[in-house]
């Protein structure tokens, strides 16, 4: 009896790929490829962005120590030679807005509308010049102002902080907006920013523009005496360093 080959017969899953389907896994291949090259340079731009401001953190951290220090040697040293030691003139001052339209002067309008006041509890950082005070001066009874300090400052800026970009309030979620914008004067991160008003840089006017003015809640059971001055126990006109009191309340 003669033998019998038989043939092999292929596998059922070895099957002929078409050539499409090799030019696509080869385009998703460099796809993925590409995405993950710019996830890593992503990464690494926003690891060196947050290094550099922390650097920028801890060096602002230790220039408000030496100043504080400063302060508390010059106070010591006077009051042991037996006279009295008075601090620089403030640099800046938080503007408010406690009162509405009725009855205003056309300039005091016009004003309110320079310091960017436009809204009831608006705030704003002013730089102390004799051009801004006189401008306070003319509107005080319609706005509270006084001296912030360093930690007023801060929690305006992360609490109640908004930038304009394009004409539109934006929350401040990454210091990347930040540098986009700022980026050419070497702000890059808040803390810059918070530096930058507390100091009254040499770019302060770009970054209090930067800011969209803040808009603060009303305090627990309302104003007082909103038509009296400060000294007269009313709300309107300077307070000092008091001002931080009322910032308190209304964030």
């Amino acid at each position: 009896m003669p033998a019998v080959v038989v043939a092999a017969l292929p596998p059922p899953y070895s099957k002929i790929v078409p050539q499409s389907v090799i030019r696509k896994r080869k385009a998703v291949e460099k796809t993925d490829a590409a995405r993950k090259a710019r996830t890593a340079v992503l990464k690494a731009a926003t690891k060196k962005r947050q290094t550099e401001a922390f650097k920028h953190a801890e060096s602002y951290v230790k220039e408000y120590a030496a100043q504080e220090n400063e302060g508390i040697r010059l106070r010591r040293a006077a009051r042991k030679a037996g006279e009295f030691y008075v601090p620089a003139d403030p640099k800046i001052a938080f503007v408010i807005r406690i009162r509405g339209i009725m009855g205003v002067h056309p300039k005091t309008r016009k004003i309110l509308q320079l310091l960017r006041l436009r809204q009831i509890h608006n705030g704003v950082f002013v730089k102390l010049n004799h051009a801004t005070i006189t401008m306070l001066r003319w509107v005080e009874p319609f706005i509270a102002y006084g001296y912030p300090n360093l930690k007023s400052v801060k929690d305006l800026v992360y609490k109640r902080g908004f930038v304009k970009v394009n004409k539109q309030r934006i929350a401040i979620t990454d210091n990347s907006i930040i540098e986009d914008k700022l980026g050419k004067f070497g702000i890059i991160c808040v803390e810059d920013i918070i530096h930058e008003i507390f100091t009254c840089g040499a770019n302060f006017k770009e970054v209090s523009n930067f800011l969209w003015p803040f808009k603060l809640s009303s305090p627990l059971g309302g104003f007082t005496k909103l038509t009296n001055h400060f000294n007269e126990g009313g709300e309107a006109g300077a307070r000092e360093d008091k001002i931080n009191i009322l910032i308190k309340q209304l964030l």
